[in-house]
């Protein structure tokens, strides 16, 4: 196998995007394209058992929703540090484990990486979170142990790992002018990561930089936790959370709280599972409510339902005004409207422990939070985008520009420069 050995591969393997730069020599990290020209690519994989093909994201999300017969999967890298990473499921009909998955993903990366470059790069460095499981070190260093793991069966020779914050910020650095002392907030599918650093010209070329970063925190908040807390207030009820039954007493929630997490889903098609929603059945004054429910999981439509609670988040906070849920292919004219004030009110709580998060690093830093504290605020991953963050970010730090990044690719490219 051909190894470049002036080529460092930035690998950003994230939540719900993934993306990957290269950076040969002394040269500008590049992304490379993985899905004909774009550069970011959903982290998911569908197993079509028309003709037992695998597929991949874009192409993955489009074979599911178009009704082809087969299994998608998506925020596989929730499991890290899981038990269920081990657990195994019938693939192509083979027992595989949520880990060779993860592999095979990965794999499918260095599969277009050597198509681009004509060989993979000798080094290889990996993106991770500042805490792939909170308050729990030992589970934390399994996660990344397991994910290393799944890069040497995908291919990958020497695999190394940076905190995807500190990659962040090495990457604005190629685009600034002056010192400046910068928060990094990056905001993934399925964590939130900060970081206090310097950055500048005259710093970029040191070769170690640990005494420039000032602080890291994160915590494991992330776009799918927005989802599924917005899925739970506004399109669970229609399937019956919250729903008092004949006896007085509410539907049983469990079944409501996986269906709205994306790395859970898929376990509720299982036969055990069905039956247990099945016996649901007698917790119901409307049978209607229940017939919905079991329509979702018999017909395996559950990430259908993520994939239109996901677009009416990002159709609300990019317009700025209400977006329906759409559900019309579950029952005609069937939707829930998601406004503005609505999705403020319902991810007020999980904002507030990111910004408190974000509070904690500057602390750890030493830096005023407002006044003379950072020069600015530095925004990357794609959950950064939304406006209910940004403006919490602007009340928690009122003083601080907020500047924008490459949301999907910025991790990436910086994970290429750190890797020189």
């Amino acid at each position: 196998m051909t190894r470049l050995r002036d080529a460092t591969l930035g690998i950003d393997f994230g939540t719900s995007n993934s993306a990957m730069a290269v950076r040969q020599g002394s040269g500008r990290a590049r992304l490379l394209a993985l899905e004909g020209t774009a550069t970011g690519l959903p982290t998911a994989l569908f197993f079509n058992t028309e003709d037992q093909r695998t597929h991949f994201g874009r192409d993955a999300i489009e074979q599911y929703l178009s009704g082809t017969e087969g299994r998608l999967m998506r925020s596989l890298k929730s499991l890290l540090g899981s038990a269920l990473l081990q657990d195994k499921t019938v693939v192509h009909n083979s027992a595989v484990s949520y880990q060779d998955i993860i592999a095979l993903f990965l794999q499918m990366l260095a599969q277009q990486a050597r198509s681009a470059l004509g060989g993979l790069p000798e080094r290889v460095l990996l993106g991770r979170p500042v805490h792939f499981v909170d308050d729990n070190p030992e589970r934390d260093q399994q996660a990344q142990a397991a994910l290393q793991q799944a890069a040497h069966d995908a291919g990958f020779g020497e695999v190394s790992f940076q905190l995807e914050p500190i990659a962040a910020a090495l990457d604005y650095e190629q685009r600034i002018s002056q010192e400046s002392l910068v928060l990094v907030v990056d905001i993934g599918g399925g964590t939130s990561d900060f970081t206090v650093v310097r950055l500048g010209p005259q710093r970029a070329g040191k070769a170690d930089r640990s005494g420039d970063v000032l602080a890291t925190t994160g915590v494991h908040i992330g776009g799918t936790d927005f989802d599924r807390k917005l899925s739970q207030a506004r399109v669970m009820p229609l399937l019956g959370l919250g729903h008092i039954g004949p006896h007085g007493r509410e539907v049983p929630s469990k079944v409501f709280h996986d269906l709205s997490t994306w790395h859970l889903i898929q376990w509720l098609y299982a036969p055990q599972a069905l039956r247990e929603a099945q016996a649901l059945r007698s917790d119901y004054r409307q049978p209607a409510l229940h017939a919905r429910l079991m329509a979702v999981l018999q017909q395996r439509l559950g990430h259908r339902v993520a994939e239109a609670v996901e677009q009416a988040k990002i159709g609300v906070s990019a317009q700025g005004h209400a977006a329906p849920v759409r559900l019309e292919w579950l029952e005609p004219n069937l939707q829930a409207l998601l406004s503005p004030d609505e999705m403020e009110h319902d991810l007020q709580a999980l904002l507030a422990q990111v910004v408190a998060c974000a509070r904690a690093c500057l602390q750890l830093a030493g830096v005023p939070a407002q006044g003379r504290g950072v020069d600015a605020i530095y925004l990357t991953g794609g959950s950064s985008a939304l406006r209910s963050l940004r403006r919490a970010l602007a009340l928690a730090f009122p003083d601080t520009p907020q500047v924008e990044g490459d949301l999907f690719g910025g991790v990436a490219s910086g994970l290429a420069c750190a890797g020189d």
